[in-house]
């Protein structure tokens, strides 16, 4: 293969294999900008840790568990450069997605010039998830049941950045869920958001999910709204199962122009709106789960959100979680836990919130699915 211009870092990627886009980066950082020695950190699926690509057998890896707060978790964390003598840790993102961190050794390194190649990376390695296994591999650090791999391969991401707002979602247990699920798409001005609490578990739950899910995006791209997305799903969820079977639902869809949110409360899935240091829960009038009868028809209510607002929905996954013979996490507990997170990024929010459920938990996999989404709400410039 020809030499890149040093300006054709992004035609080097996209003429690379795509399980090979980590040695194609490392091969032209080296070559053009004075690298020693180059890998890439993925975030696992808990977000609990960055595990190497390169070096994945490694005995002392560069990444490790986030808790600990070393120079990767803060690069990852704070989605900024962080140095640390010759070795630099430079964040991947992909519109907002946090895929990882980007760890270089040299000196006197170009991080402007570098920073851009990481951007370039990171929307590389988004695509390549399509076609290869490897970054999946190197993401998971035990196997994920049939149910999980459902459901992850149904999430649109876990965090995406507008000029608008913030927004990030995480799925707990990570290795064994079955029928919570969160899903987004930005469309002509519109968010559109859903949260959901499946009933079941295991395989029959995630099945469930996925008919749920994929009536709902048939109804968006086809141009419906809310309402019509919540019909055609309930009506596709009714037919295959008669009834014995439904999906609790919070269908949002908010005016990017204006910051009026239209909703269809179909469920247990609870919002709680911080303004200032007020929070609230968001009070609608709660109408039947998807599928629960035939041809049911639902209508939409509003809220409105200021610049600043923060936005927080939650599955009852999080709040009703008893372990064992303990009582439920509570929602005193997660609104505490909520409120603690003011001043993070939505992306960490949600990892903070899971955490103290985790804790909670003494580490344990909870026995219900939980699913937290945090929107903070930016407005219009």
């Amino acid at each position: 293969m020809p030499m890149a211009a040093d300006d054709d870092f992004g035609a080097r990627l996209r003429a690379a294999a795509p399980d090979l886009l980590v040695e194609a980066a490392a091969e032209h950082l080296r070559e053009w900008h004075g690298v020693d020695a180059a890998d890439v950190l993925l975030a696992d699926y808990r977000i609990s840790g960055l595990w190497p690509v390169l070096d994945a057998h490694d005995d002392d890896p560069i990444g490790g568990n986030l808790r600990d707060r070393g120079a990767s978790a803060r690069c990852f964390a704070g989605q900024q450069p962080v140095i640390e003598g010759r070795r630099v840790f430079l964040p991947l993102t992909a519109w907002g997605e946090r895929v990882g961190v980007l760890v270089l050794d040299g000196d006197r390194l170009d991080l402007d010039r570098l920073a851009e190649n990481a951007d370039e990376l990171a929307v590389a390695l988004r695509a390549a998830d399509r076609d290869t296994d490897r970054y999946r591999l190197a993401r998971r650090r035990e196997r994920l049941t049939m149910a999980a791999e459902m459901q992850w391969d149904l999430l649109p991401g876990r965090s995406l950045s507008h000029p608008r707002f913030e927004l990030a979602g995480q799925l707990e247990p990570a290795y064994t869920v079955a029928g919570d699920h969160f899903d987004w798409a930005v469309t002509d001005e519109k968010l559109t958001l859903t949260v959901m609490n499946g009933s079941g578990t295991g395989l029959a739950a995630s099945a469930l999910s996925n008919l749920a899910v994929n009536a709902m995006r048939n109804a968006r791209r086809s141009g419906g709204d809310i309402v019509e997305q919540a019909e055609l799903a309930s009506d596709t969820v009714f037919a295959h199962y008669g009834g014995d079977r439904h999906v609790a639902t919070l269908l949002l869809e908010a005016d990017l122009a204006t910051g009026r949110v239209s909703a269809v409360d179909a469920g247990s899935p609870h919002a709680f709106r911080i303004r200032g240091a007020t929070l609230s829960p968001i009070t609608l009038d709660q109408q039947l789960p998807l599928g629960m009868f035939g041809e049911a028809q639902y209508s939409t209510q509003g809220f409105m959100l200021e610049p600043g607002d923060r936005l927080f929905i939650v599955s009852d996954g999080v709040h009703a979680a008893a372990p064992g013979t303990r009582q439920a996490f509570g929602q005193a507990a997660m609104i505490t836990a909520i409120r603690a997170t003011r001043l993070q990024p939505p992306a960490e929010a949600v990892g903070s919130v899971m955490r103290g459920l985790q804790d909670y938990h003494e580490d344990a996999d909870p026995d219900d699915d939980a699913v937290i989404v945090c929107l903070d709400w930016h407005g219009v410039d």
